[in-house]
């Protein structure tokens, strides 16, 4: 028997359409244990692969796609703009990235060790109390010594709350709104286990063309040329348009197996 559901609705009789409205339910359950009973038998006698399933519906596959989004790093335009921008000297090694970090004016505890774990985390960077400097004077005091890149930490609440991405002399500029922080103590991780090594730099899913130059700020900051005898990895992870930052040590546990070992801070 074949049944309608919208034939079943425009039935006027209440008493009628519930009765025939489930039955058309007991059969859908009736097909449905038929199906899942034939696939088993396929599987049982061919395998898995013998079934075609459909794909997990997720927040990712289900957005929709971005105009700008990159489709081949060797587009021409691309290469002539990042052969061009501001960040062209690092990623050729001519110059090493020096990064100072400051803050608000009389920053609080939290922020104080978050900005002590992040020089940590970050090679050749300084750290230099602001006190009631404005941010123009500190990025001209910053490129005056030959640093590369302005950090400026802010909090509100007395909680790390932004953060103020400078590349020097002549910008670009950077606001980033700071949530989920989680500092060394939070994670009952010792700070002092971060060495000052060079580490490997992940950056993932900056796919745009914004995404790119996101990434390319946040890459210069760090040595182009990694220490991978330190065994230091940090990680840029970008999705749904949030930058999740994790601070990993490789762990060698035999040839085969390789582990990672959180040592904090991390960030979103």
């Amino acid at each position: 028997i074949t049944m309608d559901i919208e034939a079943i609705n425009s039935i006027k009789n209440k008493e009628k359409r519930v009765k025939l409205f489930k039955k058309f339910k007991r059969l859908q359950r009736r097909e449905k244990r038929k199906a899942i009973t034939e696939k088993q038998k396929i599987i049982a006698k061919h395998g898995p692969d013998a079934v075609k399933t459909k794909p997990t519906r997720t927040i990712e596959n289900c957005r929709e796609a971005e105009e700008t989004e990159v489709h081949d790093e060797a587009d021409e335009d691309i290469v002539a703009e990042e052969a061009t921008d501001e960040y062209t000297r690092h990623y050729n090694k001519e110059i090493e990235p020096r990064v100072l970090i400051t803050s608000s004016d009389k920053p609080h505890r939290r922020l104080i060790c978050f900005m002590k774990e992040l020089s940590l985390v970050i090679p050749k960077s300084k750290l230099k109390w602001r006190k009631t400097t404005k941010v123009n004077e500190m990025a001209r005091f910053a490129a005056n010594r030959g640093y590369s890149d302005l950090i400026v930490l802010n909090e509100d609440q007395k909680k790390p709350n932004s953060m103020l991405l400078v590349h020097l002399p002549n910008g670009p500029t950077a606001y980033f709104r700071l949530s989920n922080i989680k500092i060394c103590k939070d994670l009952r991780k010792d700070c002092n286990d971060i060495n000052a090594e060079r580490p490997e730099v992940i950056l993932n899913h900056f796919t745009t063309r914004l995404g790119r130059v996101v990434s390319r700020m946040l890459g210069a900051i760090f040595h182009h040329s990694p220490d991978y005898e330190g065994r230091r990895v940090c990680t840029f992870h970008n999705q749904r348009d949030f930058i999740f930052f994790r601070n990993h040590l490789y762990q060698f546990k035999s040839e085969e197996k390789v582990g990672i070992r959180e040592l904090g801070p991390r960030f979103t």
